[in-house]
């Protein structure tokens, strides 16, 4: 029964996003308040009815209910209960009914937390965000129910994919998932304001925060999704420049770009076109990677579907959602007013070359990841690009754009003095410099780039410092009152430091692990050693062991470093029977920021050894430690007041005003 009412709860989402599509659209046109009220009322109603539908997904999976076809084709009764909630989004349907939840729940905190928004706005952000989710429910109710029923009703599951079978899965695509539809509401927001023909400051410090929101989360998805595959994948990678990896990645990199020039447009009412635009962008790049993981163009251990039918819709609601806001904006466009003027050498300025680097390096990873798809469809050849075409052409783009981080928090808005940000930036000059030194003398020059690349991260680092220095102005005031007005500063100020900061981390652990990571593969008997990063490493031999669904061969390694006992590692190779798959569980030694990975291969045909890669992977910790700093340092700026006032108090006065008038 609690299938069927999941199921009628999807329908009756479907019922009132169409009622919230249409009546707020036409109250905020004919200026009548009851029918934009219904947005409210219908967005916190279609929420709610999406969470009883995905909760009644749930309970079918942890009841192991394999009468849902969904729950047969990836749940089995013997797997672990976390794995069975986690199920749920592990497959195309499940995750589908998450995504739409997540969009839903962006709609109900708008209506519930935008009661200072202009009723006309607010009514048309509510509408537009009703229209996509009507198109995705529809979606899903026509082509991935996840509902249909199977009968019989067959006694066992078929098991979830083994690789999906991780703690990863109950973070990663959650996180994911809000990043990717968060941007929906700067989408929404952007096409509301086309609309209504209203773009100012209030409207940029009104989608700031839901554009730093979904930023947070999609850093955070982006850095738990590379750590997952890192450990799960048995690679001994954390990046691949996979097409799915990309399509997470290029809505993260447009959406920092709109995150700094709506904070242009907030401050100096500037950038107006521009930043509708990225907004529009961001949330299609998402709609985009929704497309390449479900359409089963491509072939990725992150694809969810190869149905070609589910291809050609999601790619009609792609085309009616960007070519339909592109044509608005086009439409719109010429009346738009450029805002205000600055200098070339200003705060604006320095943005602006940021958003230009960082719109840039999207459009590369656009081109790397679907040139190899046009070229199929238009010739039938098939090549892949990889990692070569995105070193080449990425990596040159990001070290102008690193390079240039430090100087934009230092310069004045409207027109700034770059000597005199580089003045202040002597300390972290002399720092990177100093760093360059001492890597080019401990490698003995035999790794000029490497070396280069350390100075850059600590120029990030420490320029980062800089800014929160020069803002407290310890060099006039003291240490005592430094400390008392860096207390003083916005929250926004500390949130910024932090998230150059983690990125000057994350280029020392990307550099670092690149440049001076080692990795051996040898067939090892018991009681065999090999060296690796400072540890000797000894096969102490593989026994058998039964887990709950699936059946292991684990591998027992000691670590020895300079004569003492350093530790014990744990490698496995598994065997889910229910879906015939093996995994490898790489077994990882963590030391301070380094870690030694180890994967089983491949036993000989006698049993009596058996394949082994090692790999030494030094600082590859601060890759995700960057990530989270980056995560704080958004969170820390959500919490800036100037975030939660403003725009209201702005909208109060105009009332007033238009009440003094009549």
């Amino acid at each position: 029964m609690i299938v069927e009412i999941g199921h009628y709860a999807l329908i009756l989402a479907l019922s009132l996003s169409l009622v919230q599509s249409v009546l707020p659209a036409i109250g905020a046109r004919s200026g009548d308040a009851r029918l934009m009220e219904t947005a409210t009322i219908t967005a916190t109603g279609g929420f709610v009815l999406l969470m009883l539908s995905f909760s009644a997904l749930t309970a079918a999976y942890v009841t192991s209910d394999f009468s849902v076809l969904n729950v047969f084709e990836n749940s089995h009764s013997l797997k672990p209960m976390l794995y069975k909630v986690t199920g749920v989004w592990g497959n195309h349907e499940g995750s589908m009914l998450l995504w739409v939840l997540i969009l839903s729940l962006f709609g109900a905190l708008v209506a519930l937390f935008g009661r200072d928004l202009p009723a006309s706005l607010k009514a048309n952000v509510l509408a537009v965000q009703a229209w996509i989710t009507a198109c995705f429910l529809l979606f899903i109710l026509t082509t991935s129910n996840p509902f249909t029923r199977v009968f019989p009703a067959p006694m066992e599951g078929q098991d979830l994919n083994p690789i999906l079978q991780d703690i990863g899965l109950a973070i990663h695509p959650p996180l994911l998932y809000l990043g990717y539809v968060g941007f929906s509401i700067a989408f929404s927001f952007a096409v509301a304001a086309l609309i209504d023909g209203r773009i100012d400051a209030a409207w940029a410090r009104w989608v700031r925060p839901w554009t730093l929101t979904a930023w947070v989360f999609l850093t955070a998805g982006i850095a738990m999704g590379s750590y997952w595959a890192y450990y799960e994948l048995g690679w001994g990678g954390w990046w691949f420049w996979d097409p799915v990896e990309n399509a997470s990645f290029m809505p993260w990199l447009s959406g920092t770009a709109l995150l700094h020039s709506a904070l242009v447009m907030e401050k100096r009412s500037a950038l107006k076109i521009w930043t509708i635009l990225l907004a529009i962008l961001t949330f299609s790049l998402s709609l985009l990677g929704t497309f390449l993981v479900r359409s089963g163009v491509l072939t990725s251990v992150h694809a969810f579907a190869t149905d070609p039918t589910r291809g050609v819709f999601i790619l009609a609601i792609l085309c009616l959602f960007i070519g339909g806001s592109l044509a608005l904006f086009a439409l719109r466009a010429p009346s738009l007013e450029a805002g205000g003027l600055f200098a070339p050498i200003s705060r604006e300025g320095a943005l602006v070359v940021n958003n230009l680097f960082l719109t840039t390096a999207t459009a590369t990873v656009l081109v790397g990841t679907l040139y190899p798809l046009v070229l199929e469809v238009l010739g039938g050849a098939k090549i892949s690009v990889g990692e070569p075409f995105f070193n080449l052409t990425f990596g040159p783009l990001m070290v102008p754009l690193l390079f240039a981080v430090p100087f934009g928090p230092l310069l004045a808005w409207k027109r700034g003095d770059l000597l005199a940000a580089a003045q202040r930036l002597y300390f972290a000059i002399g720092a990177a410099m100093l760093t360059i030194l001492i890597a080019v003398a401990l490698t003995s020059g035999t790794r000029i780039l490497a070396a280069l690349g350390f100075g850059l991260a600590v120029w990030l680092m420490v320029g980062a410092l800089t800014d929160l220095f020069v803002r407290a102005n310890f060099a006039k005031v003291g240490w005592r009152t430094g400390l008392a007005r860096m207390r003083g500063l916005p929250r926004s100020a500390f949130g910024t430091v932090l998230a150059h900061f983690g990125l000057g981390v994350t280029v020392l652990g990307v550099i670092t692990t690149s440049a001076f990571q080692t990795e051996t593969v040898t067939a090892m008997r018991a009681g065999q050693t090999v060296n690796a990063g400072g540890y000797e490493v000894r096969y102490e031999g593989a026994q058998q062991r039964q887990g709950p669904n699936y059946e292991e061969q684990v591998g027992t390694f000691t670590l020895r470093r300079d004569g003492l006992d350093a530790g014990k590692i744990e490698s496995a190779k598994r065997f889910y029977p229910a879906r015939q798959m093996p995994t490898t569980e790489a077994g990882i030694h963590t030391s301070w920021f380094s870690q030694l990975y180890i994967s089983l291969g491949d036993p000989s045909p006698d049993g009596a050894s058996i394949v082994v890669r090692v790999w030494w992977k030094p600082l590859i910790t601060l890759i995700w430690i960057g990530a989270i700093f980056m995560a704080v340092g958004g969170t820390v700026s959500l919490f800036d007041r100037r975030l939660r006032v403003g725009a209201p108090a702005r909208s109060r006065k105009r009332q007033l005003a238009a009440g003094a008038e009549a």
